[in-house]
């Protein structure tokens, strides 16, 4: 029997890049797997059908996560097919990158407001089906940004700190019910998202020499959501960066 065998797992902004792999392995270990996407219905459904093609199970569920109204239906709508939610992976996210001195207020409120409020606003929506069920596994999507930052990002950066803070303060307050609540923070994984990024000129910052692949961010929420062994973790930041950050 596969690890995540009868269980469910939410993963945000899943339609394409990392979301897409995470959703994927979530479902190879057995889990029915809703599918979240904001705009991008096409992709949503794609990875619905690559996952229900191998026997899986799989819904796409629009919702902007940075609006309570939209994420409540969300986990409503997974509750009324599913009945429960025993996996959270807070992936979506978006950048609105320049300098500081350039951006604008609302290129920081929307970068803020997706990125980090969204990840709360989740959070607490599924909580009390977790606190219920005495057991969950939620997984926030961080960045090496939000732990040494990065010219251009500070709306990003912050953004990605503040889940950092989050992750830990939520896994104290959830640890006695047998939730875990863990980060993963990429560094510069090869996605939409870095495309036409001076590659040569990162590169001399990675130890391993390489932009990281999406499956390799994957394979650590896979480990934290349907490991065993897993189990015993709560609280920390996993970075996969190729080594950019040596703390």
């Amino acid at each position: 029997m596969s690890s995540l065998q009868d269980k469910v797992a939410i993963v945000t902004g899943a339609s394409r890049g990392i979301g897409k792999e995470i959703a994927l392995a979530l479902a190879a270990e057995g889990a029915a797997v809703a599918v979240n996407y904001t705009s991008s219905s096409t992709a949503a459904d794609q990875v619905v059908a690559d996952i229900t093609g191998k026997g899986g199970d799989a819904i796409a569920i629009q919702a902007d996560v940075s609006q309570e109204e939209q994420v409540d239906a969300l986990v409503k709508t997974v509750m009324d097919k599913w009945g429960r939610v025993d996996v959270l992976v807070n992936n979506a996210g978006i950048t609105r990158d320049t300098l500081l001195l350039r951006m604008k207020p609302a290129d920081w409120r929307a970068v803020i407001d997706l990125n980090l409020t969204g990840v709360f606003l989740c959070t607490r929506a599924v909580s009390k089906t977790m606190l219920k069920q005495r057991a969950g596994r939620i997984i926030n999507i961080a960045s090496v940004a939000g732990q040494m930052g990065n010219p251009g990002q500070a709306n990003y950066s912050a953004a990605k700190a503040g889940v950092i803070g989050f992750t830990k303060t939520v896994a104290k307050e959830f640890a006695s019910r047998g939730i875990t609540v863990n980060a993963v923070a990429p560094g510069f994984i090869e996605t939409d998202m870095t495309d036409g990024l001076g590659a040569e000129e990162i590169l001399k910052f990675i130890p391993l020499g390489r932009y990281g692949q999406p499956e390799e961010v994957a394979g650590t929420v896979r480990f934290l959501a349907a490991d065993s062994a897993a189990a015993y973790i709560t609280g920390q930041v996993f970075n996969v960066d190729g080594g950019m950050v040596m703390a």
